[in-house]
């Protein structure tokens, strides 16, 4: 059995601290707490747990505080979590059995991160990150903030199905996000900090979701052909930039977007439910159907877990414009069966009483 040391970054997180522990209690062999800086009881719930709490200086650098917990490990592997994550009670039952059976040559193991966007309508997105890492493999954090672990060492791979779910923060709403992250990067610019392309996508992000869409388009621009960036997140990041396109009043730059997205690759599943609607608008109600059917079909779409999968375009909102594309051409049965589906997927589930295939979608391809 492997040893684990949790290491953890926290500021004033006295009201989700306590819940995270405890969804992975028995795990960790050591639980190492770095505060940067906490004026709530986050201190204090921190001791009921370890003995290990260190105080660190904030510097605008979440890759610096990361970096300095994992200073502190003394076990095997190093698992790293936040605050606000938690993982469910089927997800800790397979994090203890990879504890016991974890192979000696595995290096590093990947974990899907789950976002609930909308909890009323089953809506999540979610990403692979690496979770644990063995602690003598030399890993380290990069990136001033949306940090990635990353080192120089070869090393070998598990990509594991174990579950972490971010639980819904505090710190902003859709309507009034937090800047907290936008004013690092906006600091840190103004200090002469040379945005990485990895930083250029995450400051992209945050710049359209506080509507600065001139300089989110500026910065996805410059990742959507970059050499250094996987062809799944080019094209990830095609699709971000074609929405920010229309939000800035720009909306024939979709259709571009999309085109080359379909260009590059296998389609996305966003780019699919784009050409879908741009033949909707079209009146081509057999070419919609095909390209909505393609969103939550295509065998290749898992290839894009890899990325930020926004999990809307191959699940409910396809089958909500099916159902709409089934009712103008009158197939009231096939409208049904389609509304059925994406009801289940905004109610979060999964298991469906039957299977829809391919031929009774529209798709007989």
């Amino acid at each position: 059995m492997i040893s684990i040391s949790l290491c953890m970054i926290v500021k004033n997180e006295a009201h989700t601290l306590n819940n995270c522990l405890a969804s992975v209690k028995g795990i960790p062999d050591e639980i190492i707490i770095v505060d940067t800086g906490s004026t709530d009881q986050t201190r204090e719930i921190a001791k009921e747990w370890t003995d290990q709490v260190y105080d660190f200086s904030w510097t605008d650098d979440f890759s610096a505080a990361r970096n300095a917990s994992f200073q502190y490990a003394t076990k095997q592997y190093i698992l790293w979590l936040d605050a606000d994550d938690i993982l469910l009670p089927e997800q800790r039952s397979k994090l203890l059995q990879l504890k016991e059976t974890l192979a000696d040559h595995v290096d590093a193991v990947s974990m899907p991160y789950e976002i609930p966007q909308q909890i009323d309508r089953g809506v999540v997105s979610y990403t692979v990150r690496i979770r644990l890492v063995k602690r003598d493999k030399g890993f380290g954090w990069q990136g001033v903030v949306h940090e990635d672990l990353a080192t120089d060492q070869p090393y070998q791979y598990l990509s594991s199905d174990i579950k972490v779910t971010h639980t819904k923060s505090t710190s902003g709403t859709a309507a009034s996000p937090s800047r907290r992250n936008l004013d690092i990067y906006e600091r840190h610019l103004a200090r002469g900090y040379k945005l990485t392309v990895s930083d250029q996508f995450h400051y992209a992000r945050e710049c359209q979701q506080h509507h600065l869409y001139d300089q989110a388009i500026e910065s996805y621009e410059l990742c959507v052909d970059h050499p250094d960036v996987s062809l799944e997140n080019q094209i990830f990041a095609m699709h971000k930039l074609a929405t920010c396109y229309v939000q800035a009043g720009q909306p024939h730059k979709e259709l571009e977007l999309t085109l080359k997205a379909l260009a590059k690759d296998v389609p996305y599943p966003a780019f699919s439910c784009r050409m879908g609607e741009h033949f909707l608008k079209q009146g081509h109600i057999e070419a919609a159907i095909h390209w909505y059917s393609t969103a939550y079909l295509h065998p290749m779409k898992e290839r894009y877990n890899a990325s930020v999968v926004d999990t809307a375009f191959q699940t409910w909102l396809p089958h909500e414009q099916l159902a709409m594309c089934y009712e103008m051409l009158g197939d009231a049965k096939q409208a049904d069966t389609h509304r059925q589906w994406a009801g289940f997927y905004k109610m979060g589930i999964t298991e469906k009483p039957y299977k829809l295939s391919k031929s009774s979608s529209g798709n007989t391809g």
